[in-house]
């Protein structure tokens, strides 16, 4: 029986509660009422239930379906504004003892090659980073116990936050890795971890069980029930992802929108971010074996419907996605996305991409100068800001200012003076004087008189060499 409330991974996802709701979503897809009335009811920015979400997923009124879309575009620039923040991630170590089917980091593939960063290269690869002008990453590392124990990890993140190069630092470090225990969780707090993300690749359990035949990700309850635990542990900034490709998308987005309200009933504050992955390409993987793979238009709605069903839940896409389809998607709702990315253990530091170590292959291959100069062009500001995790605004405190819609006053701000930062220390010339425009337009929209004063102060500030301010 379905219980939010519930700590055991099988009642919080619930499975016939999944597929009574696709059967009433299939029931009423053309039911104009119904789903005119979620869509304008949707529009106070206080979510949707899994049910009516998967409604609007079904939705086949192509009237009702552009209202989505127009709603969704909404929701994203009344809580978001035109900000995208931009991270990257850092492969350590493709050491790993699992045997997920989808994956090339699998035990059984014999064809990649294994490596693991040590203190000096990781040091090596973070100054990589901050020559490019990141400020965010996202640490990534395969299960293996005896190569990646939580110590490794440890030391990992400790390095990161020693760099110190020219105008560089590294502000915030989020962690992607396997599920582990509280009292391990409780260390990543400690080191100073921002969020803890880790996908669930599928909620259904039969088939999360067939794509995991082995390894200590085999445990579908081990697993799904990680983020209780890191939110046991003090960690109450966590992010949810799916493999889309691998279970019908049906089934997983009403699956991933469960495990928000899980959360939600069980802790008071829902998931940080939620990421929208789909399988492609990589060593030993072939796409094509999924047969659950979805195409471009189906993807956008589920971006669509996320940000009407979770508003002030941050959604993540990377670079998995090409140039066009990010551009689609950024519109409808995503708020994050990675730039300049190498997949590849040690990438960063390699003048051509390594591909021997890759997780999947790039679609969007562009540096993070590329990326940036794209985001002005096409109206948006990117922004490096990690202030709400350094002044301790995580969790449900992040989600009162979020709700009561204060959160502009620090966003928005701390969005044009991290710009700021990389205009002058990290943009190319064309860059460069596409920002400043960007950033004259936007200062007079900071409608806090104080703020917008400081703001002003601090931008000239950084012009003259002076660095990390934040509200």
């Amino acid at each position: 029986m379905y219980n939010p409330n519930s700590m055991i991974a099988t009642e919080f996802i619930d499975h016939q509660e999944i597929l009574d709701s696709l059967a009433y979503a299939a029931e009423n897809k053309s039911n104009y009422d119904l789903i005119n009335g979620l869509i304008e009811r949707a529009a106070d920015c206080k979510g949707l239930t899994h049910r009516e979400a998967a409604v609007l997923l079904e939705c086949d009124i192509p009237e009702l379906n552009e209202k989505m879309y127009t709603l969704a575009k909404k929701i994203k620039q009344q809580i978001y504004g035109d900000r995208i923040v931009l991270f990257a991630p850092l492969y350590l170590s493709n050491y790993c003892i699992n045997g997920c089917v989808y994956c090339p980091y699998h035990g059984p593939n014999k064809h990649i090659k294994r490596k693991k960063l040590n203190r000096e290269e990781i040091i090596q690869e973070v100054i990589a980073l901050q020559d490019m002008g990141h400020k965010r990453l996202a640490l990534e590392a395969g299960e293996d116990p005896v190569n990646n124990p939580i110590e490794y990890i440890l030391d990992c993140i400790d390095a990161v936050y020693s760099v110190k190069h020219k105008n560089g630092d590294i502000r915030r470090v989020n962690v992607n890795i396997a599920a582990t225990t509280v009292e391990n969780y409780k260390k990543l707090k400690d080191a100073g971890i921002g969020t803890y993300i880790l996908f669930q690749e599928t909620y259904n359990k039969e088939s999360y069980e067939k794509l995991h035949p082995f390894g200590p990700k085999s445990d579908y309850a081990y697993h799904t029930e990680a983020m209780d635990r890191a939110m046991q542990g003090g960690i109450d900034d966590v992010g949810l992802g799916v493999l889309f490709g691998l279970e019908l998308y049906r089934y997983e987005l009403v699956g991933i929108l469960m495990h928000a309200e899980h959360l939600e009933a069980a802790f008071g504050v829902g998931p940080h971010t939620i990421s929208v992955p789909r399988i492609c390409p990589a060593d030993d993987i072939d796409p094509a074996t999924f047969t659950n793979a979805i195409p471009d238009e189906i993807f956008e709605k589920i971006v669509a419907i996320l940000r009407i069903a979770v508003p002030y839940t941050g959604m993540i896409v990377s670079t998995r996605e090409s140039q066009k389809t990010r551009e689609k998607v950024l519109n409808l709702g995503v708020s994050q996305i990675s730039g300049g990315s190498r997949t590849s253990v040690g990438g960063y530091t390699e003048e051509e991409r390594p591909t021997d170590t890759n997780q999947f292959d790039v679609s969007d291959t562009r540096t993070l100068d590329e990326v940036m100069k794209w985001l002005l062009e096409i109206g948006y500001v990117p922004s490096f800001c990690t202030a709400c995790y350094r002044a301790g605004r995580t969790g449900d405190r992040f989600m009162q200012f979020a709700k009561t819609g204060e959160i502009h006053n620090f966003c928005h701000p701390n969005a044009l003076m991290t710009l700021k930062e990389y205009l002058e220390d990290y943009a190319s010339p064309e860059t460069k004087a596409i920002g400043e425009k960007v950033i004259a337009e936007q200062l007079p929209n900071i409608t806090d008189p104080v703020k917008h004063r400081i703001c002003a102060e601090n931008i000239k500030k950084i012009e003259e060499g002076q660095r990390d301010f934040r509200f």
